[in-house]
């Protein structure tokens, strides 16, 4: 998969997964942003890692400029991608990748903390897609990936603050699909698990040596290339790969009169079987299967 020509923006890329996707991006021909904060996993402290990473793709024969810009701050957002338009002329790939943890039970969790890595991740994912929009809708061309998480998806102990970022980032890429289909933008989400700043405190040692950051990476291309599909949602680590789906059943219809709380709890079990499932391509489609469950009920029912 070549990206020649092509102009790409990796946030979080100082360490970890983010290096990893802008040296690839590099090594397939891209000129690279490599934005990085430089704090550490809690998006305290500086350093100069954009600018090293931006050392190692010049040595490799590559083109890139480091930014040490915050996401959760969209004039900044602004700034980087007019910096990237004015030296290259455009922005074909955007990687959300930049992230912060600030762990602790719900229970023990300051608000202001609940209220950063929101901030850090679903605004930042909003502020960054936000600044490159316009370029991509006036070029016809876009691929954006956004980084959601097992967490986001399916919960996880500890982690309210960063679960509900990463569930918002899925339903922003799916709407910015939706949003982006017109203009050849496609937009996908990943969830990668890479041994990383943000999981040598998670994964046994054992399993974290097996979960190199460059296991991600051929997920991150593909989806970014110009053969990427759109509204996918990947899971990637230690070489495994998957997608996961948010899906609904076939509505169970209430006949009129029996809607109670005790009908609804009578018809549980039916209500909440994966029975015909289905993954719906937008939100509307809930509606529509609504509908539809309540035209098939037998005549006798509707009355």
């Amino acid at each position: 998969m070549d990206f020649t020509g092509q102009v790409a923006i990796v946030t979080g890329a100082g360490n970890g997964l983010g290096k990893e996707y802008a040296l690839e991006f590099a090594r397939r021909g891209a000129k690279v942003v490599v934005n990085d904060l430089g704090g550490g996993i809690d998006g305290s402290g500086t350093s100069d890692a954009a600018q090293q990473v931006v050392e190692e793709i010049a040595a490799m024969g590559g083109e890139a400029m480091a930014n040490g810009a915050s996401v959760a701050d969209f004039e900044q957002m602004q700034d980087m991608v007019a910096k990237a338009r004015e030296r290259w002329g455009g922005v074909h790939v955007l990687v959300n990748n930049a992230g912060v943890l600030r762990d602790k039970s719900f229970a023990k969790m300051d608000m202001a903390d609940f209220e950063f890595v929101l901030r850090v991740h679903l605004f930042g994912s909003a502020y960054t897609a936000k600044a490159v929009w316009e370029i991509m809708r006036e070029q016809n061309y876009g691929r954006i990936l956004m980084t959601t998480s097992a967490s986001g998806l399916f919960g996880n102990f500890g982690q309210a603050n960063y679960a509900a970022a990463k569930a918002g980032i899925v339903g922003l890429a799916k709407t910015l699909h939706l949003e982006g289909a017109k203009y050849d933008i496609r937009v996908n989400a990943i969830a990668p698990l890479a041994a990383t700043r943000m999981t040598e405190d998670i994964l046994p040692e054992a399993i974290f040596r097996q979960f190199a950051p460059e296991n991600v990476v051929p997920a991150a291309v593909f989806l970014t290339g110009r053969d990427a599909p759109s509204n996918a949602i990947v899971g990637a680590g230690a070489g495994g790969f998957h997608c996961s789906w948010m899906t609904m059943n076939t509505p169970v219809v209430l006949p009129e009169g029996a809607r109670s709380a005790e009908d609804f709890a009578r018809a549980w079990s039916r209500i909440s079987a994966h029975q015909g499932d289905n993954v719906p391509a937008s939100g509307m489609e809930q509606s529509e299967r609504v509908l539809k469950a309540l035209k098939a009920r037998p005549s006798a029912d509707r009355s």
